[in-house]
């Protein structure tokens, strides 16, 4: 079971848990949140924690000082791409952590404030869901730095915003505003800057009364369509049969016949 409130990477991340929200804050503001190579190998660590803990039933990703991420740390490049191994082996560790965060099996949010770009667009594509600010601004530039986005992320992109507009995105490297990001796809609300957090919370605070049971299963169907899956197979009819045996389902319909909130565990 997880600590709350803990850090991680040399408090660059740090994790805290309110009514069943885990609230994980990127945590370098002098940076821009910009994410360290320790951050990036903290990253699967914290999912897997947070999946394992029954208190949490929800995650929040956000980032300190008025930005979400403005990338990988520019300032490693010299270290991290110092070679094709180092090279390898960095994005693989990157690219992990945007994994771990896709497959985080509790609904996820991404809180982004101001700058969300390169890794940071990534991370937050990564959640289920993006709210936004007026002052958010969305980007991928990898051709300003002669690099390329890897494959799961740009097919990640393509899947929310659709080919043209990505390739957009990427050729073009220009930073996308709120309201752009909301009409495309990338973005899923969009809030007042001073009520983004309290407006995220009280989504969150909504969907934690109801099914986790319910989520997780929603979660995996939509993950396994987004996967290419076309017709249901065994497994996903077994996993939508085993809904209507859960104790959640039982306490749901009784709580209805009994003009009640349902109470799940």
């Amino acid at each position: 079971m997880t600590d709350f409130p803990q850090t991680f990477a040399d408090g660059a991340l740090h994790a805290d848990l309110a009514d069943g929200v885990a609230v994980i804050t990127l945590s370098r503001p002098q940076a821009r949140n910009a994410m360290s190579k320790a951050m990036w190998i903290a990253v699967p660590n914290v999912m897997e924690a947070l999946a394992n803990d029954d208190r949490v039933q929800a995650v929040l990703l956000t980032g300190a000082g008025g930005n979400f991420c403005a990338g990988a740390d520019i300032s490693e490049f010299h270290s991290t791409y110092a070679d094709a191994v180092a090279a390898r082996e960095y994005n693989d560790l990157v690219e992990a952590g945007r994994l771990a965060l896709t497959n985080q099996p509790k609904p996820t949010i991404a809180v982004t404030p101001g700058y969300t770009v390169g890794a940071g667009c990534g991370l937050a594509m990564a959640c289920d869901l993006r709210f936004a600010d007026e002052n958010t601004k969305f980007g991928m530039p990898p051709a300003r730095l002669g690099a390329a986005y890897p494959f799961p992320g740009v097919r990640q992109m393509v899947g929310l915003i659709g080919p043209a507009r990505a390739k957009d995105m990427l050729y073009s490297g220009r930073l996308v505003g709120a309201e752009e990001a909301l009409r495309i796809g990338l973005a899923d609300r969009v809030f007042p800057a001073e009520s983004l957090m309290e407006e995220a919370l009280s989504y969150l605070s909504g969907v934690t009364t109801l099914s986790s049971n319910s989520h997780r299963i929603a979660k995996q169907v939509v993950g396994t369509i987004l996967d290419g899956v076309d017709s249901e197979t065994d497994d996903l009819r077994t996993l939508f049969d085993s809904a209507y045996v859960s104790d959640d389902f039982r306490e749901g319909y009784r709580a209805f016949l009994e003009k009640r909130k349902p109470v799940f565990k």
